[in-house]
């Protein structure tokens, strides 16, 4: 894949990731935390996905994209482990809300899972960005 292919698909993932955040903070007013989290935790998954295709590594699973994100830009200290565990957390939170009987996340749970996938998303845009204005 040439570079302004990679490009493209990296500020596509990043708008991606700006939908499903500005989507999160809709549902959150509404007081919909279940939908808050999932569409929280899309924001970041999303935001990861841009990452990874600058290295040109790709996964169609979830918990893989998350086990490339801590490998290859936490233990190198791009990203604190503070991201992972706002990453591995917002994973965690949007399977009890999407699949666990009766599980009903409360509204602090949402609004810091929010609140860290701004963060994510900022950060991941901030390292992104030399990236994006790069000629080929």
């Amino acid at each position: 894949m040439s570079t302004a292919n990679i490009q493209a698909l990296v500020q596509f993932r990043l708008e991606q990731a700006d939908e499903a955040l500005r989507a999160a903070g809709i549902l959150h007013k509404a007081r919909a935390s279940r939908e808050t989290i999932n569409r929280a935790y899309y924001a970041m998954f999303y935001a990861v996905l841009a990452l990874l295709a600058v290295e040109k590594k790709e996964t169609s699973k979830h918990k893989g994209a998350i086990a490339l994100f801590d490998l290859d830009f936490v233990k190198t200290g791009i990203f604190t482990k503070e991201f992972s565990e706002w990453l591995h957390e917002a994973f965690d939170l949007r399977l009890d809300a999407d699949y666990a009987p009766f599980y009903v996340p409360s509204a602090e749970d949402a609004e810091r899972v929010m609140q860290n996938a701004r963060s994510f998303i900022s950060a991941v845009k901030a390292h992104l960005a030399d990236f994006l204005r790069s000629p080929e």
